[in-house]
């Protein structure tokens, strides 16, 4: 399940994440994302100064904040039990190689839903001035133990 309380809650700030292109070469040839997330030379055509992450790449940094609500028992979080509801990215600018980005996650509510508990978590992640670049924002349903 997943303790109602923990609604509010924002977890500590991730490490520092330098966005590498090799990391967002192959996560868009994982995703099927645009070639300028692949070619240097497009992404300048493009106008941007190096390659461009895919729109989901956010999740990677959304998982340091996942990785500790997991790990902590006042969440209750029975990670066997969660189902992936929704995922949602609200850019400010796009995430370009050569970022260095921290992360911090937040969960935004918890609400029941009969047996089962719906989680949104809100990861914020800002660039090296601090300056907030996307926010992921990541729906999870939890299962009961009957569900």
């Amino acid at each position: 399940m997943v303790n109602p309380n923990i609604q509010g809650k924002r977890y500590p700030r991730s490490v520092s994440y330098l966005v590498g292109r090799e990391k967002i070469r192959e996560f868009a040839r994982a995703t099927f994302a645009s070639e300028e997330s692949i070619d240097l030379t497009k992404a300048q055509a493009a106008g941007h100064s190096d390659l461009v992450a895919p729109p989901t790449f956010p999740i990677v940094l959304q998982e340091f904040g996942l990785k500790l609500v997991i790990a902590d028992p006042e969440a209750g979080l029975d990670f066997s039990r969660v189902v992936h509801g929704e995922q949602k990215f609200v850019f400010q600018r796009p995430i370009i190689a050569g970022d260095l980005l921290t992360s911090e996650l937040s969960v935004a509510s918890v609400k029941s839903l009969g047996g089962n508990h719906m989680v949104v978590f809100d990861t914020e992640i800002f660039d090296e001035s601090q300056t907030l670049v996307c926010t992921a924002i990541s729906t999870l349903v939890v299962r009961g133990e009957d569900a």
